[in-house]
């Protein structure tokens, strides 16, 4: 409103005064540039102000399983493939699935942030939450049943056993994972982000002590790591919940829990499904390919190196991750507020800066491939095939940096579905059969199955560019605003 006011200023100025010399007409078009370029510049401030703390909310969250692991490696290798196993297996079939649900919330919840809507906010949380239970119950199930699963799967058996013990004490995480991510969308789509910084970064914290001490001082072994973890993810969870419930901050979208949460349940799982299915199919493919690489000759030395750079990829992609969370909640605000100008802008503001993150990661990256796998091994066969591989893996990440942010204005737009079926194309039509031609057809290696991943990424950002492209973006603020008065129910009273 602010950019139309001024605009209109001009052009009335420009009516009531015709310009008498070139100096005005100058003037006029600096205004008009500056004014420009301070409406990009203010969208920029607003992306990096919500990105930053994202990326550190992401990194302190995904350090907590990472100490487990590392403290756990100490104990002997068998602990650490355990650990390793069990914790890939709960991130498959547990932790990717309730974070995609829970992305639901970046639509419904940063819509009705937009509009105004402040008490359907808590109702959302809520409702998501009670979903995030119910699913968590079978999920345990699996998770208690891990040893058996690799079994079947044709996995060691001392290593399935074990990956199963540590599994059965991660069962309390993935009740507070759900429960978890639900507070961050909630808390994310309100623009407040720092407080989730600060208490993800006490957590993180505290895990070091809490896990140091469960694993070599108690008679837990391996196992106290996976208690630790679901020990801190609880901590976590605890201090943002008082957090909204004693911030002033969240007085207006977090008003006690509520009876209405039970209802219209089905109406949410028509979003979080698809949301589900969109994070899933993706994150699966990254680690189908983990598998693939054990089908390769030389096995250990394809499932180290494709471990080692997946692990490498997994945590400089929390930078676009922290940008893709910025844009949905930009985008979610704007539509929800009937602001499709701002949206679009956002959409612009953010790719640049994907692009610009890309570049320049993917640069660091090919500057340190002699020396990264050091890091991780003092075999020269381990860093010289890392030093091949790194050039390929920042190839990815400049794409995966443009499809995270796309896929993040899809969130705030509601385009679930859409990427539900671009995901599915792009990795398991694309990619996953190019991987396989490079690594097993023309003996390209594990460099294939890192083609393989290219190729998916390129077709997921060029599909996903075209829709963002295409998009009618009054028509978008339509469609939001239809939505959060389908999923509204009537306020009670307005303070």
């Amino acid at each position: 409103m602010e950019r139309e006011g001024k605009s209109s200023s001009i052009t009335w100025a420009l009516i009531q005064t015709p310009p008498e010399n070139d100096d005005f007409t100058v003037a006029v078009s600096s205004s008009c540039r500056d004014n420009g370029n301070g409406v990009i510049l203010d969208e920029v401030k607003k992306q990096v102000w919500l990105a930053g703390p994202l990326i550190g909310v992401s990194l302190f969250q995904y350090c907590i399983q990472m100490i487990s692991v590392m403290l756990v490696g100490h104990l002997g290798e068998l602990p650490l493939s355990a650990a390793s196993m069990a914790t890939s297996f709960a991130s498959v079939t547990g932790f990717s699935l309730l974070l995609g649900m829970s992305t639901a919330l970046d639509t419904l919840c940063g819509q009705s942030y937009g509009a105004k809507q402040y008490w359907m906010m808590g109702i959302h949380m809520q409702r998501a939450m009670v979903i995030m239970v119910m699913v968590s119950i079978p999920l345990s199930i699996i998770w208690i049943n891990t040893g058996p699963i690799l079994l079947f799967l044709g996995q060691d058996h001392d290593i399935s056993m074990a990956a199963g013990e540590y599994a059965g004490f991660m069962v309390p995480s993935v009740f507070a994972y759900g429960l978890l991510q639900c507070l961050v969308k909630f808390l994310q789509t309100q623009n407040i982000v720092f407080p989730m910084m600060i208490c993800s970064g006490i957590t993180t914290l505290f895990h070091i002590l809490i896990c140091w001490v469960m694993v070599f001082k108690s008679d837990l072994g391996f196992r106290g790591a996976a208690l630790a973890a679901s020990v801190s993810n609880w901590i976590n969870v605890l201090l943002l919940f008082f957090y909204v419930k004693l911030s002033p901050s969240c007085a207006k979208t977090w008003s006690g829990f509520s009876r209405e949460a039970f209802l219209n349940i089905f109406t949410f799982l028509r979003l979080a499904i698809p949301s589900a299915t969109m994070v899933c199919l993706e994150m699966w493919s990254f680690e189908m390919m983990v598998l693939l690489s054990g089908l390769l000759p030389n096995p250990q030395l394809e499932t180290s190196v494709l471990s080692i750079c997946l692990n490498t990829a997994s945590t400089v992609w929390m930078i676009p991750f922290g940008l893709s969370g910025a844009v949905s909640t930009r985008v979610s605000n704007e539509l929800g507020a009937g602001n499709p100008e701002a949206a679009r802008l956002a959409v612009n503001v953010v790719v640049f800066m994907a692009i610009f993150e890309g570049i320049l990661v993917g640069s660091v990256l090919i500057l340190i491939r002699n020396v990264w796998g050091h890091a991780y091994s003092n075999e020269a066969q381990v860093v010289e095939y890392v030093a091949a591989m790194l050039p390929i893996v920042a190839t990815s990440n400049f794409l995966d940096s443009l499809q995270c942010v796309l896929s993040g204005n899809a969130r705030g737009c509601g385009w679930q579905k859409i990427g539900a079926f671009i995901n599915l194309g792009s990795y398991y039509i694309v990619g996953i059969p190019c991987a396989i031609l490079f690594a097993f057809v023309l003996h390209v290696g594990g460099k294939g199955l890192w083609l393989g991943i290219i190729c998916a990424l390129a077709v997921q950002v060029t599909c996903l560019g075209i829709v963002t492209i295409r998009t009618n973006w009054e028509q978008e603020a339509k469609k939001a605003t239809e939505r959060v008065h389908d999923y509204a129910i009537p306020a009670q009273v307005e303070s």
